[in-house]
């Protein structure tokens, strides 16, 4: 696929994109890009943030075009790249205060917050999904909409897409890891596992030496007890807090005045009005506070490695087959893969240890069943996924959580009407 390519962003309006578009400005001489359009339902938003990616391509031979007509920025494209939020900040700020009326945390990917997310999601993913299989059969798609796993799940059972996901926690893991070991990131290999937003680092080698000990004992800004870490003896993602201390999640939670979507409600705004100023041309520092750090490093590190058939390993959301052989072979994983010309190949992990493979089966059975209320409309099923979850305590609590959820987001769940 060594040619001029085209990509296209759906969901290029969000304030995430001028990352994105530094990572193919960085990768210019590498990554033959003849062409990047941006997508969105949002002419506004389009506008600014079209305007920013446009001064920052000066000068690299990369045209930028902006449309909030899907078909045609679909049309031909070699690499799809899904970053949208259906319902905007509002819904999420909707998914952080339901579930907290309920007496469970609320967070836009973990828990009922997220589940709610993906009801919305799956239906608008699909009609992408579709597009895409008649415009651009050959494209690649690379999700980073969330939930990434299970979004990713979506299209790779019920569409033809051929879809990989891509988070950016396993970047910054490892990246973290580096920093804290004072160590070259290229020196650091990940023995990672899980599910995406659900992983750990089973071990953490060094030039190929285990420090994993060494490095349970280093803060990574997860917020974990360090009597949890030393127990576990593993490296778990920062998601994991959510089920590791929920009860204190809460609590902070509860103590705040704003959720973090009315939060970042106010940085988005900060960041479309530096965004319009015509001498910008770069993405600014408060982007880093907007969250999706390394987003462009991990996304167009994947393309190029398609793209030149590079033949490395990525960790990605790819199905399982026999990577991980506690969880069922059809569903989505979160592991290293090799990724190259034919896309990407998950390496043979194996068995998960007793202490994480509870919990990892049964997120992946509440994921499971909410793909399945997703697509049929099944209310029962979405009372289950609830239920499943481990953290909604009863069929109670899971009954008016979902009436609270469908009743706040019925305009975008057409699947239950």
């Amino acid at each position: 696929m060594v040619r001029d390519l085209k990509i296209a962003v759906i969901g290029g309006g969000s304030t995430y994109t001028p990352e994105l578009i530094e990572g193919f400005r960085r990768y210019v001489r590498e990554l033959p890009v003849a062409e990047i359009t941006l997508m969105d339902v949002d002419a506004g938003r389009l506008e600014v943030v079209g305007g920013l990616a446009r001064r920052m391509l000066e000068g690299s031979g990369i045209a930028l075009l902006v449309t909030t007509d899907r078909a045609e920025a679909l049309t031909g494209a070699d690499f799809v790249i899904t970053q949208l939020r259906v319902g905007g900040m509002t819904a999420r700020a909707l998914d952080e205060r339901i579930p907290m009326r309920h007496g469970i945390l609320g967070q836009e990917t973990t828990g009922p917050g997220g589940f709610a997310k993906a009801l919305r999601t799956v239906p608008v993913m699909m009609e992408i999904a579709h597009d895409v299989e008649r415009l651009a059969p050959d494209a690649w798609l690379i999700n980073f909409t969330n939930p990434s796993g299970l979004i990713t799940e979506v299209l790779l059972r019920y569409s033809e897409v051929k879809a990989i996901g891509l988070c950016n926690v396993p970047i910054n893991m490892l990246l973290s890891v580096a920093e804290e070991l004072r160590v070259e990131p290229g020196r650091v290999e990940l023995d990672y596992v899980g599910l995406n937003h659900l992983s750990w680092a089973r071990r953490v080698l060094v030039d190929g030496h285990d420090v994993t000990r060494r490095a349970v004992t280093t803060d990574f800004g997860g917020g974990f007890d360090r009597s949890f870490l030393k127990a576990l003896g593993m490296l778990p993602n920062y998601y994991l807090r959510y089920y590791v201390h929920p009860d204190r999640v809460l609590a902070e939670q509860k103590s705040q005045e704003q959720t973090r979507a009315e939060y970042l409600q106010e940085i988005e705004g900060k960041l479309l009005e530096m965004y319009a100023d015509p001498e910008l041309r770069d993405k600014p520092d408060l982007l880093n506070e907007r969250g999706g750090a390394h987003y462009s490093t991990a996304a167009v590190e994947l393309i190029r490695a398609i793209a030149l058939d590079r033949r490395e390993v990525h960790i990605v959301n790819v199905r399982n087959g026999d990577s991980l052989p506690d969880l069922p072979p059809e569903c989505v994983v979160e592991v290293p893969a090799v990724i190259g010309g034919s896309g990407a190949h998950p390496l043979v992990m194996g068995r998960l240890p007793p202490e994480i493979r509870g919990l990892a089966a049964a997120v992946k059975a509440y994921e499971e069943l909410t793909i399945q209320a997703a697509i049929t409309g099944d209310e029962d099923k979405a009372k289950l996924a609830l239920l499943t979850h481990p953290l909604v305590p009863s069929w109670d609590v899971a009954v008016a959580l979902w009436e609270d959820i469908k009743s706040a987001n019925e305009r975008y769940l057409p699947q239950f009407r």
